[in-house]
């Protein structure tokens, strides 16, 4: 073990490198995306895994890609057909931007994601991360990535205070990544570093055991893996109130474009509204109903409530029921069948609430 990891001399980094990538020849679990040179398949890929663990990203990828085999094919399709297949991920913004960014590839690149990096970084929703773990992956350019698997795998090989939300930390460790960095497999170390910290360097009870870089891990040596990195302040959740209004016509169901306050544009909602009170909630879904459809509607309290989150809202849901028969205007209200609700590219609220009232 050196003093420190920038103290490394070349034959240590390479051993660092060497018993990186063999371990991740042996254990890299197989995935759908892996493996791929493709760099539309790798985008697509890292675009769905933004905030999204493994086990859940897999059936939406295979989804995605057997509807939309190449580029060409998710430019050509309807935002309202993306967002059906994205429904129940999350994040909905990726999707939009993933949609536009692949209309901008074939309008101006030929259908290919660029190799150039300040170009790849100019496509709507792809970040520093995206474009260097694409071009890294699929084009086998030297660049390091830093994500929070990383982060975590790199603050214990430091022992290193502080978390990615500190420049200085970021520093260091970008510093250290580029030291290490394998010129000829950079995707590979990439991908081998992020698969480190999602099977082995865990945030709590890491299998240190079983890590190929303990005798590089400081955090390791000093016994205590756990405290590195420090935790990243979060902002305090809000408590909201949230009124859902579950409108019938036969058996059709009334939904809204969005749902309330900016949120969840691109989806399609029950009729809804928030406040910083159950009946203020309600009260705002009232007017909302009036100003839209033109008439008043009786509801009915259904004494049912759920939770459901959304980015730092804690929200507290009040179901109520009502009839209207009329017919919608514009684009951003319909009548879909009751019984495929959760085919069309609803919010994930909106599963919540057809379940609830199955």
């Amino acid at each position: 073990m050196t003093a420190g990891m920038s103290r490394l001399t070349s034959s240590e980094a390479a051993a660092f490198r060497a018993a990186l990538l063999r371990w991740f020849g042996r254990h890299a679990r197989r995935l759908p995306w892996r493996g791929s040179k493709s760099a539309y398949e790798v985008w697509v890929s890292e675009i769905m895994l933004q905030q999204t663990q493994i086990a859940a990203a897999i059936p939406f990828y295979q989804r995605f890609m057997a509807e939309f085999p190449a580029v060409e094919r998710l430019a050509a399709a309807p935002l309202e057909r993306v967002m059906e297949l994205w429904s129940g991920l999350g994040y909905y913004r990726r999707a939009r931007h993933l949609h536009l960014a692949a209309r901008k590839l074939v309008e101006e690149y030929g259908g290919r994601f660029p190799k150039d990096f300040a170009q790849a970084r100019r496509l709507p929703g792809v970040g520093d991360y995206t474009a260097r773990a694409v071009l890294s992956i699929a084009y086998g350019q030297p660049y390091a990535v830093l994500d929070g698997n990383v982060a975590r795998v790199m603050a214990r090989i430091l022992a290193q205070r502080g978390s990615l939300a500190q420049p200085n930390f970021r520093r260091t460790v970008e510093k250290t990544l580029d030291l290490l960095l394998s010129r000829r497999s950079p995707g590979n170390f990439n991908q081998a570093l992020m698969e480190l910290g999602q099977t082995i360097c865990l945030p709590r009870s890491p299998h240190c055991p079983a890590c190929a870089l303990r005798r590089w891990c400081r955090a390791f040596l000093q016994g205590k893996p756990e405290a590195y990195p420090e935790a990243r302040p979060r902002r305090q959740a809000e408590e909201w109130h949230l009124a859902a209004a579950v409108l019938r016509r036969n058996h059709h169901i009334l939904l809204f474009r969005g749902l309330d306050d900016g949120l969840l544009d691109d989806l399609w909602n029950f009729p809804s509204a928030l406040g910083q009170s159950s009946g203020k909630a309600l009260a705002r879904l009232k007017e909302k109903l009036r100003s839209t459809l033109g008439a008043t509607i009786s509801l009915k309290d259904q004494r049912r409530q759920l939770r459901h989150s959304i980015t730092y809202r804690s929200i507290r849901v009040q179901i109520y029921t009502g009839k209207w028969s009329g017919k919608p205007r514009g684009n951003n209200i319909r009548w879909f069948p009751a019984a495929g609700i959760e085919q069309a590219a609803v919010s994930q609220l909106a599963r919540k609430i057809a379940r609830e009232l199955a």
